[in-house]
């Protein structure tokens, strides 16, 4: 609505009579639209910033947004951390906790209640060590520390397990008490090393390196118990970080409680929720095993008594065919009678058989000599005729052939001279001759 909400308008006269001055009644507006201007004009006066309380009737709505007050001794104000917004927050909000939050003020409408819309939340005192914990933790990342195709996974069966923390720490007795109880029998190796403190992170580094550097162990622990966010500094660094990727042994890092995470835990191949935990992942558990090894020992029984008694069958189908050899050799020498026999039955049959088409045969053949060829007074005239026509015929009359030395045959006279040598061929022999003269 626009205009101001309290112009006054004047209502007109009902005649031309003369009328007495009345009181004009203000312009009335909707509850939701006065509410509104009013959230307009306070989102306007107070932009965003960062405000200090303590948290107070926290809870996370099925929404997934969160719900709570901040307070100081002389204040409170509802606050809401929309899911989008609450999603990245690393630590779980509780009642009693001091935190910053950066947020805007504004009115819920339909209560018309103040409230503050939260952007980011922090704990109260450690805003700056969260922030250079989100910087590391983007930079270690773009460089790959924390890629899951890195991630080694842990021994099945280790034969020892190296701890990376301090001796007086009551982790440690948490993580020998889980490892005895669930196998006594593993070799522990701990690298001491303070876990809190100033130079703790290079400790901490300088520990796992040395246990990479003897290399006695099959995997590593890196543990300490829970504590605030500066208890845990130590495994925040850049040191440990680095430490814990060049190892070349598998590591399990157990630091704080479950909801505390540090950068030890992104880069390390297994993060367990507490120290506990590290130590129920790289010990196996005798009793499962002893199950386990109960399982197997059942089935394989089972399978060796499935095995044998399938044998003894066939073993018993094997000895009801079994026979005496002199059994066997008669029963062998009845069969090679019988096949003898079969085949000379065969070898007579097919003897038989063979002989009558062999009669048969040359009974056929006999007719066919028998039988004048149509075309044989035929034969016989042309047989004349080459008689005739044989050049050997007309040598038989005295006749002879004559040739020259390289085989021509000589039918003129002056295909040779005098002097030539030439060949004469007779009905029966041959003889060489010179040419004296001859007569055209």
């Amino acid at each position: 609505m626009s205009g101001d909400l309290f112009n006054e308008r004047p209502s007109p006269p009902a005649d031309d009579r003369p009328v007495a001055p009345r009181r004009t009644a203000p312009t009335v507006v909707p509850i939701s639209v006065y509410v509104s201007q009013a959230r307009q004009a306070l989102e306007r006066q107070l932009p965003l910033a960062w405000i200090s309380g303590e948290v107070s009737g926290c809870s996370k709505a099925p929404s997934g947004h969160l719900y709570f007050k901040l307070k100081d001794a002389q204040a409170q104000v509802q606050c809401v951390m929309y899911r989008l917004r609450n999603q990245h927050l690393t630590f779980a909000l509780k009642d009693g906790m001091s935190v910053e939050v950066r947020a805007s003020a504004t009115l819920y409408e339909a209560r018309g209640e103040f409230q503050l819309n939260v952007d980011a939340l922090r704990l109260a005192g450690v805003g700056v060590l969260y922030e250079r914990f989100a910087r590391l933790k983007a930079r270690l990342e773009a460089e790959g520390l924390f890629a899951a195709s890195r991630k080694r996974p842990l021994p099945a069966h280790p034969r020892a397990v190296g701890i990376v923390t301090s001796p007086r720490a009551a982790a440690l007795r948490d993580v020998l008490t889980t490892l005895r109880r669930r196998w006594p029998a593993l070799r522990v190796v701990i690298y001491p090393t303070p876990v809190q403190g100033t130079d703790a992170a290079a400790d901490i580094a300088r520990a796992i390196r040395i246990a990479n550097e003897r290399a006695e162990v099959d995997v590593l622990i890196v543990a300490r118990g829970g504590g605030s966010i500066e208890d845990l500094w130590s495994f925040n660094e850049e040191a440990v970080a680095r430490a814990v990727f060049e190892s070349a042994l598998p590591v399990v890092s157990g630091v704080g409680h479950e909801t505390d995470f540090t950068i030890c835990d992104f880069v390390a191949d297994v993060r367990a929720p507490t120290p506990t935990a590290a130590a129920t992942l790289v010990a196996p558990d005798r009793h499962a095993l002893r199950e386990q090894l109960k399982r197997l020992y059942r089935g394989f029984r089972g399978a060796m008594l499935h095995a044998q008694g399938t044998r003894e069958q066939r073993l018993d189908h094997a000895t009801r065919r079994l026979v005496h050899p002199a059994t066997r050799v008669a029963q062998q020498g009845a069969r090679v009678d019988e096949l003898a026999r079969r085949m000379t039955r065969c070898t007579h049959a097919a003897v038989d058989r063979r002989g009558a088409a062999f009669d048969g045969l040359a009974r056929r053949f006999l007719r066919e000599l028998r039988t004048p060829m149509p075309a044989a007074q035929r034969v016989a005239a042309l047989a004349q005729n080459l008689v005739h026509l044989n050049p050997e015929s007309v040598l038989d009359r005295g006749y002879a052939i004559v040739a020259t030395a390289d085989g021509r045959i000589v039918a003129d006279a002056a295909q040779v001279a005098a002097g030539d040598r030439v060949a004469l061929t007779f009905a029966r022999g041959s003889a060489d001759a010179t040419i004296d003269s001859k007569k055209p």
